[in-house]
């Protein structure tokens, strides 16, 4: 015999572990089964009500869901009461077994105990099917007609569920609540109300799941709903006036659960409805102003007719009262209702930002008025800011929030200097995000050009070893873009901060280092700014005088201890010591006709102490260093293997080249060019791949970009694709080829790709000064930050080296027959060439040498390599010898240019790019020397590079190649393009 349920209860409360409930558990779970096996009828109920408990604490009941159908089918009520219960559950609707309970759910709706008919409507509402919604509505529909309010309500709840199940029987039923409306019993109501609600946000979720079966005109039921707003106001203005009321009055409101219900379902109507909205205008303000705020049922409806006032079409007033209802309620002691206000908040300033920026017609002076929401909204700056001190993280999260939405360009100083304070206090792993929305808000409402660049370091002082890259980034390119006079102040202040900080704060190092080193002359001048008197309110001056900012002039060498002492410390970050290194460099620069020599002399020791650092970019950016001051000051560095030549390949008597050499190395330490944040936003929104080519590579590197597809069009667009990168669509651009091969050698890169301006501009020469191939690129660039440009974009980048080609399926170990172009080799880091050219070498076994090349196999018969000039220009000359290399691949070519110099002197920083149509592919190896001697001199080398080509189109398209050569000669830069497609047709 089986425990009876207390006895259950009482067991299972008294186990002391886990282990001991489960057995409990399992002993009663087989005596019920037992029982169920043997057809127990006396305790079936008993089974299934101990059955419920054991679901209440977790444990699997699915054996005894076909005893509750038996006991839906006794006659006694007290049975029928625990088989419903058990039934709604032990089962879903998913439930195979549901179906059996059909036909006694509609005996017992027949039934003519009320009692027995409420149990079934219960379990209809809760568990009916599609199926069984369609069989039992009638028997649903006849309870709505019932003289028992006990009766109408309970139907009204199944019906509701009926309907959701099965929309297409909405049309049956509008009449019917049509008439419940006019039901005086409240429980009748609220019940009406929400079958309403309901279906409306039934309707609303099919009609978004299935956009193309409805058309635009609205669904019957919410048509025939409509015409009922103006008696679902009669309804709530009568609940606002009635008097004391003790059925359903609940702490001095009226049934505060039907208001909340109505004004909901009001809601769901006027949203985009401007006559609903207009109907319900009157009574909604009402509500806001004659509702009790002492009780939390007050402040219940007061949400709601909040949530209403700003779903539907209402006028400013009304707006202007919701928002003034939300600050009070953040004055509330009660953390719940402060969260909720300002959750509101939130939501309605991003949906009315969004309503004005969709509306055209509203003018500027229309939406921010005296009377609009967003000044009222204002007026309650205050209270939001105090909650930013609030003890609970959940609200302070909120009101920051709600502050980014608040400020303008009116208040952007006070809100900023409470973000600033906030940011202070705030946890650490929240730093971040408010760092990058602080950036937002100055980027968006800066007053001026000083308070943006003293926001933006004051924020780095506080948060910067939290703050993004973007953020630094954004410093950098504000106080570049400012005028001298800012950038003194700005590098006089962040030399300060440096010197106050302990080290931790990374991003303001890295900033303050690199304006240090751009910057540094002006250190050592005096500063002095007097801003300008406020003005007040009524535009008389302000009786506050303004203070005055004096900065003393610092000696070069203090300069350089600082930066040092910031290197020195044990937790200098490695990106840190990269951008000392560099400022190291600069500083030789702007102090040499101002510090002592023994400064100047600390300055180059700085520079050579890292040429045996373990960081490989510590030590390739010391070498380079050191011979690009080594260049600057015209010392020579002799080569390893040529003793009567330097690295650059200028031999003994060359002074003019020397000259040249040592101008171009003042130049790369000058200051970078101010960044042109549009020219960089459109070159980023463009990007390269916009431009239709597959084929771009820097001679210098050999890095590829390559991406070959067979393409359809004619040979008019392919033309029209390879003038697209260097005409930029217009007139062609003109970078500083020899400014590119500097900028390399420093290690510093960020591929810009060439936007829609025709014209030259400074963005054009940093695009050059920082280009690298973008083969190299195994990511996207990251984005900018809303400022546009990241200067610190590819510093800390590991070098990039050459990937080897893959290997073909035949060759298990890797190898090929075919050697691949490799770049020309350095004996030691000191010979290489900071302006990219390289000392004349013995041609590399990779490179194709000057002798005549091998003969390629067409038709049978051989053929001598096939020359093709490409171009000449103020005395460079380029000639094609093309080839076919593989016997067996018609479609590859080999094509060797050979570079002469027709001049009576050398021509140094040779870079050749070329462009390819999308039909072909491309591979192009480094010059043999970017150091073009006299042709025919004695002792000279001719100067040769190679690319591969492979036209995928032979026969029915020709090869063409776009070229791009700059050169420096006799101290001259100069830059040409030129169109090469003279290759014989349908061989190449």
């Amino acid at each position: 015999m089986s425990l009876k349920l207390r006895d259950l209860i009482r067991q299972v409360r008294a186990c002391k572990t886990a282990a001991e409930e489960r057995a409990v558990i399992a002993k009663e779970s087989a005596m019920i089964r037992t029982a169920i096996r043997e057809e127990q009828e006396q305790y079936r109920h008993r089974n299934v009500a101990k059955l419920l408990f054991m679901h209440m604490l977790g444990y699997p009941t699915h054996f005894g869901q076909l005893e509750c159908m038996k006991l839906i089918a006794s006659p006694h009520f007290p049975e029928k009461r625990i088989g419903y219960l058990g039934m709604m559950l032990l089962l879903s609707e998913q439930a195979d077994v549901l179906m059996l309970a059909t036909n006694s759910l509609k005996n017992d709706l027949n039934s003519d105990n009320r009692f027995v008919a409420g149990l079934a409507l219960c379990a209809i509402g809760n568990l009916a099917t599609s199926d069984m919604s369609r069989d039992l509505a009638p028997e649903v529909d006849k309870h709505l007609k019932s003289a028992s309010p006990y009766l109408r309500k309970k139907a009204c709840l199944a019906i509701s569920r009926c309907l959701v199940k099965c929309p297409d029987m909405v049309e049956d039923f509008v009449d019917r609540v049509v008439t419940l409306l006019k039901d005086r019993s409240h429980g009748v109501l609220i019940t009406v109300v929400q079958l309403m609600t309901q279906v409306l946000i039934s309707d609303m979720q099919n009609r978004e799941e299935d956009e193309d079966e409805y058309e635009e005109e609205e669904s019957p039921a919410r048509v025939a709903f409509l015409k009922l707003v103006p008696s679902l106001t009669k309804l709530l203005r009568n609940l606002l006036n009635v008097g004391y009321s003790p059925d359903h009055e609940i702490g001095g409101v009226s049934d505060p659960f039907l208001q909340v219900q109505i004004l909901t379902l009001l809601r769901l109507l006027g949203t985009d409805n401007e006559k609903a909205s207009e109907e319900m205008n009157d009574v909604l303000s009402q509500v806001a102003t004659s509702t009790e705020t002492s009780k939390n049922a007050g402040n219940a409806i007061l949400y709601e007719a909040v949530q209403t006032i700003m779903a539907v079409e209402s006028d400013d007033g009304l707006r202007v009262l919701a928002v003034n209802i939300l600050g009070r309620f953040l004055l509330n002691r009660d953390n719940n209702i402060r969260y909720v206000a300002l959750n509101t908040l939130s939501k309605c300033v991003v949906e009315g930002s969004a309503a004005e920026d969709d509306d055209e017609s509203t003018s500027e002076g229309e939406t921010d008025g005296p009377k609009s929401a967003a000044s009222a909204l204002q007026r309650h700056r205050g209270t939001v800011v105090d909650c930013l001190k609030d003890p609970d993280i959940s609200i302070r999260q909120r009101a920051l929030e709600l502050i980014y939405h608040l400020v303008n360009a009116e208040n952007v100083r006070t809100l900023t200097g409470e973000l600033l304070n906030y940011l202070v206090l705030c946890p650490r792993e929240h730093r971040r995000d408010i760092c990058t929305r602080v950036l937002r808000v100055v980027e968006r409402f800066s007053p001026d050009d000083r308070w943006r660049v003293d926001t933006l370091i004051t924020m780095l002082t506080i948060a910067g070893r939290e703050c993004s890259a973007d953020v630094q980034s954004a410093t950098i390119v504000y106080i570049g873009r400012s005028s001298e006079d800012l950038r003194a102040y700005a590098t006089h202040k962040l030399l300060k901060a440096i010197r106050d900080d302990d080290g931790s704060q990374r991003g303001l190092l890295i900033v303050g280092v690199w304006c240090i080193g751009e910057y540094g002359d002006l250190l050592l001048q005096d500063y002095t700014y007097h801003p300008e008197p406020s003005i007040g309110p009524d535009g008389s001056p302000a009786d506050d005088e303004p203070v005055s900012i004096s900065f003393m002039a610092i000696e070069p060498s203090a300069v350089v201890s600082t930066v040092e002492n910031v290197t020195k410390k044990h937790s200098c970050p490695a990106e840190v010591k990269e951008r000392a290194l560099t400022c190291f460099v600069k500083l030789s620069d702007r102090f040499v006709d101002i510090a002592e020599q023994e400064t100047l002399d600390k300055l180059h020791e700085l520079v050579k102490a890292n040429r045996g650092s373990h960081s490989l970019e510590m030590q390739l950016r010391s070498c380079e260093y050191d011979a690009l001051l080594n260049a600057a000051k015209g010392i020579k560095m002799s080569n390893g293997e040529k003793k009567d030549e330097d690295i650059f390949g200028v031999s003994e008597g060359g002074g003019e080249d020397m000259a040249a050499i040592q101008a171009a190395a003042k130049e790369a330490l000058a200051r970078m060019p101010v960044v042109d944040l549009k020219v960089i936003q459109k070159k980023k929104a463009a990007g390269l791949d916009s431009f239709g080519l597959d084929g771009l590579e820097d001679a210098e590197s050999g890095n590829v970009i390559s991406n070959a597809k067979p393409a359809g069009g004619g040979v008019g667009d392919s033309l029209i694709d390879l003038d697209t990168l260097f005409t930029d669509g217009g007139a062609p651009t003109q970078p500083a080829a020899s400014k590119t091969q500097r900028a390399k050698q420093n290690g510093a890169g960020v591929a810009a790709a060439k936007g829609p301006e025709g014209a030259k501009s400074d963005m054009d020469l940093l695009s050059d000064i920082f280009s690298q191939p973008a083969a190299a690129e195994t990511a996207p660039p990251a984005p900018a930050p809303a400022g546009g440009f990241d200067p610190f974009s590819s510093m800390s980048s590991p070098p990039i080296q050459q990937q080897a080609p893959a290997a073909t399926p035949l060759d298990i170990f890797g190898g090929s027959n075919t050697p691949a172009p490799a770049p020309t080799p350095v004996a030691n880091p000191l010979q290489a060439d900071i302006f990219g050219a390289t000392p004349a070498q013995p041609t590399p076994p990779t490179i194709a040498p000057a002798a005549p090349a091998p003969t390629a196999v067409v038709g049978g018969q051989d053929k001598g390599p096939v020359k093709v000039d490409a171009f000449s220009h103020q005395g460079l000359s380029v000639t094609f010898e093309c080839t076919k290399p593989d016997n067996w691949n018609k479609q590859k070519s080999r094509l060797v240019a050979q570079i002469k110099n027709s001049t009576d002197a050398p021509i140094y920083g040779l870079s050749l790019q070329c462009a390819v149509p999308k039909y072909v592919v491309m591979e192009m190896s480094p010059p043999t020397s970017t150091t073009i001697p006299v042709t025919g001199g004695s002792n000279t080398k001719n100067v040769t590079q190679t690319i591969e080509v492979t036209n995928t189109m032979l026969g029915t398209k020709n090869l063409m190649l776009k070229l791009k050569v700059g050169f420096t000669s006799k101290g001259t830069k100069v830059e040409h393009m030129a169109t090469c497609s003279g290759f014989p047709a349908g061989e190449y």
